[in-house]
């Protein structure tokens, strides 16, 4: 189904709304001012002024209404690669978060939303959680969580990570399985509902991430794509990488509370000193619980 969004002023929304009145429905999205459906056609209209038109003939009633229309049908100029229809449509986007973290579990979401989903959780505010204070994705998840929208998340323990580490299991496999599995437990929640695509933010060549999915006994899912900062191409995937943020951050809580103080995201060396902190309060065997091991900063923090 295609769509069109344009910006208008609010004089315009109560145009519009009078215009519509005689086919305006009763059930709205959040944030909506209005929704009407006409002739097989669905005019959404926002708070912030965006009103996104979707179905027949989307571009010419959009048009109706003045300048600055963005047509999800727009060519990308000849120097840019064209991306997959899907993105405007119907469709599962996966990310991660925690990889570079030395203390802390890798997390990974999953989102499903369709077109008119997406919208909505743009007007919450998803986008590229790297890009965010982690107060504020707490606050836009929260917002998530009350929409509709079908979600998976899959959190790896540091015990479980350091486990499969020893069993000689690359971060790139861990990755992969995880993303696997988050997009499985998507797809089996949809009843009935079809996705277009799925959409995983690039972290190793497709090759490879289906042969770390075979690797573990698995099949690899049909009509993936893997796309470079997909986060900032698919809302699915920035709702996804907010998601996953959301969750490695709720762990890292529960961590500090474990050693009594609050533990430092990344791996600097404020995060070497705090596992010689660590080492000397609770013995080395503990980081096994709470951070990746094998990063070089055990080593570093043991030489201080």
């Amino acid at each position: 189904m295609g769509q069109t969004v344009i910006k208008v002023d609010q004089d315009t929304i109560f145009k519009m709304k009078k215009h519509y009145h005689s086919s305006i429905s009763s059930k709205q999205p959040p944030h909506a001012t209005f929704v009407a459906k006409k002739n097989g056609l669905t005019i959404t209209a926002y708070t912030s002024g965006k009103v996104m038109f979707q179905g027949d003939q989307h571009e010419e009633e959009a048009s109706l209404w003045g300048s600055g229309v963005k047509s999800n049908n727009k060519k990308k100029s000849s120097g840019e690669p064209e991306l997959p229809k899907f993105l405007s449509q119907d469709h599962i986007g996966s990310d991660e978060a925690g990889t570079g973290d030395y203390f802390g579990p890798i997390t990974v979401g999953a989102v499903f939303a369709t077109a008119q989903q997406q919208e909505l959780l743009r007007e919450l505010g998803v986008q590229d959680s790297k890009n965010m204070k982690d107060d504020t994705i707490k606050k836009i998840v929260k917002d998530i969580l009350k929409t509709d929208i079908v979600y998976s998340t899959v959190t790896l323990s540091n015990e479980k990570y350091n486990s499969l580490k020893q069993k000689n299991w690359s971060q790139v496999r861990m990755k992969a399985w995880m993303h696997h599995q988050a997009i499985k437990h998507v797809i089996g929640k949809l009843d009935g509902q079809e996705s277009k695509g799925i959409l995983v933010d690039k972290f190793c060549e497709p090759g490879i991430f289906y042969n770390k999915i075979r690797a573990s006994n698995e099949q690899p899912l049909e009509g993936m794509t893997f796309l470079t900062k997909g986060e900032s191409k698919s809302t699915c995937v920035a709702a996804a990488s907010m998601l996953a943020r959301y969750r490695f951050v709720q762990e890292m809580d529960k961590l500090s509370g474990m050693v009594g103080f609050n533990l430092q995201k990344g791996a600097s060396n404020i995060v070497d000193k705090q596992i010689k902190r660590i080492i000397n309060s609770k013995g080395e065997p503990f980081l096994d619980k709470i951070a990746k091991v094998h990063f070089a900063n055990t080593d570093k923090a043991k030489k201080l």
